[in-house]
């Protein structure tokens, strides 16, 4: 079951980005569908031992939708850089699924006492909530530290000089043709 509703989440997460990239942009990229199927893939994660094909469709169909939009608005909405949207993809992903772990885990699947909101234990979601909120936390503390170190180290950037001129030929004494 693992398997499959890895399979089922990640082609969900790949159509609804393709669909919501087409509707937005006026066509659909190649980049964006494999990016929806990262996106499809990161969000069953936490839930392919929990959930069931029907589970993992809504899931990867929340995930396509709400990283291509991690990936395209919020992105712009806070204006940070993130060139590979990891952010977008694995951030916005990871916790979409983590959440809907809560929502549609199934105890037929997952073994007796895991189910989430659609099997009766609605108190699953606020766990997983929790769960989330505490990576968070810790994730934004432990980043923070280990720049504070970085930067003291060995610097966050480089100067204003060699970013105009270009890493390529300061970083590494090349050019690309």
């Amino acid at each position: 079951m693992a398997m499959a509703v890895t399979q089922f989440a990640t082609a969900a997460a790949a159509l609804s980005w393709m669909f919501a990239e087409w509707m937005t942009r006026g066509k659909p990229s190649v980049l964006g569908i494999i990016s929806g199927a990262v996106a499809g893939l990161v969000a069953i994660t936490p839930a392919s031992g929990f959930v069931n094909p029907a589970g993992s469709l809504a899931i990867g169909i929340a995930a396509g939708l709400l990283c291509f939009w991690g990936a395209t608005g919020l992105k712009h909405a806070l204006g940070y850089d993130d060139s590979l949207d990891a952010f977008g993809v694995h951030g916005v992903g990871g916790f979409v699924g983590a959440i809907l772990t809560g929502v549609f885990a199934i105890e037929a699947i997952g073994g007796a006492g895991k189910k989430g909101l659609i099997d009766g234990h609605p108190g699953q979601v606020l766990t997983q909530l929790w769960g989330c909120l505490v990576c968070i936390a810790w994730c934004a503390i432990a980043t923070f530290a280990i720049l504070k170190i970085v930067d003291a180290l060995i610097g966050l950037r480089v100067t204003t000089e060699e970013e105009v001129e270009g890493l390529d030929i300061n970083l590494h004494g090349e050019t690309v043709h």
